[in-house]
């Protein structure tokens, strides 16, 4: 009826479009209500039928300096099990479910998270499950056998895995911190699944399961309902363990050394069948960035983009990063090359961003040459086109990430359990627009001063000597004939 329309113009006769408004920016800010036994709530309303809730613990595989490692890692297998209210964990499953409700741990370096995703009217069973699950765990022999076997299970499929990233990602940081904080093992180590046992739990969970260490988090609740069910089941609450004191707190800081951890490992049957994966040697790179405190961290997360990275076989299109440096200048490059992937991992006091690659063990040396050359590269120009492209794809997905209502609880809950206050998406994308390519060039050339972290893993025959990589990466100015002279 319209040909002659353009559809840049509103059609003749058309009532004009009313979008609705938000009635005000406090509605979507995150509510933080400190109790009296110094446990904090925190909310984030976002509409809808259900919620997610939890409760995040400051406590992690860093925190074992002075109890066997692997704990963290029992408590994770753990979660959800037998309690004070509930006999079983098949009992828990089915009060959920009468909620639409499912539940989840996950124990990093330095949280516990337990979560619930239910329907919203029913948020008093879930604080009270949560409640419980926290603080009145039975951990029977049974379920503590059980758990044995389960991570003696899941340590033999790590290293049977076709993806060596977990373990690598273990070992760069062992390589990086040298047996302390974020340094130590996330997995429980064999020998040690047998020594712990409920006395050993008990005694961890009376040092670092306190209020003070906890944040109650919900998106998707109103502010007022979750603080009165906080103040209903986890005030005043003795936990099963007692309140006797346990071992002083470790607050200790990470100790950044940097060294070579190496493993011989053969890596020829790793994916047997019709189409196998050739044998590979993956190397990681990392070198102290900062913690996710610092005003620091947003520069160094943008570098990351703009390295990005990925394998060689992953599909192209929007989105997956194809005009980072790492495809750019190291895949299409290098038809050997099967991986480059560039991550950073941050923490309260520290930080790491590494280097990823694969490629087959005859080129191991070429391939460590070309990693140390991108490091040294990122001290120098960089281009205005692709920091605003880096810069666009970060907020693009953190914008996207927060669509997920899990996600924004694990955000809340992170950020109040580290800082006491949240920071909204539109104030971090303003952060990131601030990024200047002198922001880049200062963070990488602090970096550049500290050793370097390596993890290899496979056939190693040809690998460089430490004093060659950390000699290679001193390079100042990007002088890459010395680099080419160390390796040849």
């Amino acid at each position: 009826a319209y040909p002659s329309v353009s559809l840049t113009c509103p059609l003749p006769g058309v009532p004009k479009a009313v979008f609705a408004a938000a009635e005000s920016r406090e509605r979507f800010e995150t509510r933080v209500t400190v109790l009296e036994n110094g446990l904090r709530v925190a909310s984030q309303n976002k509409f809808g039928q259900f919620c997610t809730v939890g409760i995040l613990v400051n406590s992690g595989s860093r925190h074992e300096a002075k109890y066997l490692s692997g704990i963290s890692h029992f408590l994770e297998k753990l979660a959800f099990s037998s309690t004070a209210q509930f006999g079983s964990k098949d009992e828990i499953l089915l009060t959920l479910e009468k909620h639409g409700g499912i539940c989840d741990c996950q124990a990093s370096r330095d949280t516990i998270m337990y979560a619930v995703s239910a329907d919203a009217r029913g948020l008093d069973t879930v604080v009270n499950l949560l409640a419980d699950v926290t603080l009145q765990p039975r951990l029977s022999d049974e379920e503590i056998e059980m758990t044995r076997m389960a991570i003696r299970f899941e340590l033999e499929d790590l290293n049977m895995r076709p993806d060596p990233e977990p373990l690598l990602t273990e070992m760069i940081h062992a390589a990086a911190f040298r047996d302390n904080t974020v340094g130590l093992n996330r997995f429980c180590p064999v020998e040690n699944t047998d020594k712990i046992d409920r006395p050993v739990l008990h005694s961890y969970l009376s040092s670092y399961y306190t209020p003070d260490r906890m944040v109650l988090a919900g998106v998707g609740i109103e502010h007022e309902h979750l603080v009165e069910c906080a103040r209903k089941y986890l005030l005043g609450v003795e936990p099963v363990w007692g309140s006797g004191q346990g071992r002083a707190v470790d607050r200790s800081v990470a100790q950044y050394a940097g060294k070579l951890l190496k493993v011989e490992k053969d890596m020829s049957d790793v994916s047997l069948g019709p189409t196998p994966i050739p044998e590979l040697t993956h190397i990681m790179i990392g070198l102290e960035s900062c913690s996710f405190l610092e005003d620091d961290f947003i520069p160094f997360a943008v570098l990351n983009m703009m390295m990005g990275g990925g394998g060689s076989f992953s599909a192209g299109g929007p989105g997956k990063g194809m005009f980072t440096r790492l495809y750019l200048n190291v895949l299409n490059r290098h038809h050997w090359m099967y991986n480059a992937t560039s991550y950073h991992h941050s923490y309260e006091d520290t930080g790491l961003l590494c280097i990823h690659a694969s490629a087959d063990p005859k080129q191991v040396r070429e391939m460590v040459e070309i990693i140390t050359r991108e490091f040294i590269l990122m001290a120098g120009a960089v281009g205005e086109v692709e920091l605003e492209r880096a810069k666009t794809q970060l907020k693009s997905m953190l914008m996207m990430n927060l669509e997920s209502r899990p996600v924004i609880f694990e955000d809340v809950g992170r950020q109040v359990l580290a800082t006491n206050t949240r920071k909204l998406p539109h104030e971090l994308c303003d952060l990131i627009s601030q990024v200047k390519p002198s922001d880049i060039k200062r963070v990488v050339t602090k970096m550049l001063h500290k050793k370097p972290a390596v993890a290899a893993l496979g056939d190693l025959t040809d690998l460089p000597t430490y004093e060659h990589i950390q000699a290679a990466l001193s390079s100042k100015d990007g002088r890459l004939p010395r680099l080419y002279r160390l390796f040849r």
